[in-house]
């Protein structure tokens, strides 16, 4: 199996598996500011948005579900189709990523689901650098 070939399966699986949860995580963020009884359970408490610049998770969630989980998915679709422009899509998608993290580490304290993501940002930037 060549670099590149190797690059594109990690690819595909890890902008698959982080647009989706991306999502899904933006859904449950939206849902937990949109009714109260559920906060608890499908969101952070809200005190951790002290000194942001948010009052609830409705914009964070939305955020998270289009623009993490909508270029994920557009670079999956990308690589996916072997498309010309594959390896900058996987690109922007990884620094995407890297920079949704580097953002909620500074409200959120640290989770090992901030690590796991952490560490797929970090793959995707590797991997495409083994494309190239």
């Amino acid at each position: 199996m060549t670099a590149q070939r190797l690059a594109r399966w990690g690819l595909l699986v890890t902008t698959l598996v982080v647009a989706l949860t991306a999502f899904a995580g933006g859904v449950a963020l939206v849902i937990g500011s949109l009714d109260s009884s559920l906060a608890t359970v499908l969101s952070p408490p809200v005190e951790y948005l002290e000194g942001s610049p948010f009052d609830s998770y409705l914009v964070p969630g939305i955020i998270l579900g289009v623009v993490l989980g909508g270029v994920h998915l557009a670079a999956f679709v990308l690589v996916y189709r072997r498309h010309d422009r594959w390896p900058f899509a996987a690109a922007v998608a990884a620094f995407d990523a890297l920079i949704w993290i580097f953002v909620q580490m500074m409200f959120i304290p640290f989770s090992f689901l901030q690590a796991f993501y952490f560490a797929l940002g970090l793959a995707e930037a590797g991997l495409v650098m083994l494309a190239l």
